[in-house]
């Protein structure tokens, strides 16, 4: 029979199970980005950021009471070293996945903006200055996005 868990034990079993459905949202946000699917983000957004916040509160007071750690079973501290492990690597895959879609997304805006650009016509107009300037376009292109 097993000891009855302490009120920090079942502090840490809640990280743990947090972590764990986190890491298993956001590599599937991953594997979304991976696989040029963005779209199916947005079905499981607001769950990853209604639960960022109650993990970001819940590390937080973890780790300001540090005994809470300390004080649990080595297998309980193992699940939670290996949890948080996996979430940081699927923090790091995720990143990538992002910066990647990012890239190509500017790339795409940036070809479109110039393919406008080039089939504009020039000579249209009106008055003493009978052309426009071609490079004169609609889209307005940020480089920071």
């Amino acid at each position: 029979m097993s000891a009855p868990e302490t009120g920090g034990e079942v502090a840490l079993e809640a990280v743990i199970d947090l972590t764990e459905k986190l890491t298993r949202l956001l590599a599937g946000q991953a594997r979304a980005f991976e696989t040029h699917r963005p779209q199916d983000v947005a079905a499981s957004l607001e769950e990853v950021t209604r639960l960022t916040n109650i993990y970001r509160a819940t590390s937080a007071h973890i780790r300001s009471q540090p005994q809470i750690v300390e004080a649990a079973p080595i297998e309980t501290r193992r699940r939670l070293l290996r949890a948080t492990e996996a979430f940081d690597a699927v923090l790091m895959r995720q990143g990538r996945a992002l910066a990647a879609s990012k890239t190509v997304t500017e790339g795409l805006v940036k070809a479109i903006a110039e393919e406008i650009a080039a089939k504009r016509s020039v000579g249209q107009g009106y008055g003493p200055k009978k052309g426009r300037d071609a490079s004169a376009t609609a889209i307005t292109l940020n480089r920071q996005a």
